[in-house]
């Protein structure tokens, strides 16, 4: 029985070699540009006073700041308030 291309792929150089080239490839754009490949959630933009409880608690929650699931909307933008850093000139 004469071999399949599949056995023939399986069994070749190249095929090996390829795989071995893309994860050194891969690894080497991990390594050198660190940035991440999927990218998390970002920030609510605007003034928080237009934000909604849901993007509240994000802002909170993406800084460590756990906000409490009993605090009202009030409670959450003075916490955000006293958190924010100044504004760039």
């Amino acid at each position: 029985m004469s071999p399949t291309p599949l056995d023939r792929v399986l069994h070749s150089k190249n095929a090996f070699l390829a795989f071995t080239g893309l994860i050194v490839a891969v690894s080497a754009w991990t390594i050198l540009k660190p940035d991440p490949i999927f990218a998390g959630p970002g920030d609510p933009t605007g003034r928080p006073e237009e934000w909604t409880l849901g993007e509240m608690r994000k802002w909170l929650n993406l800084r460590g700041l756990e906000p409490s699931g009993y605090a009202t909307r009030e409670e959450l933008l003075e916490r955000i308030k006293v958190n924010l850093r100044a504004p760039r000139v």
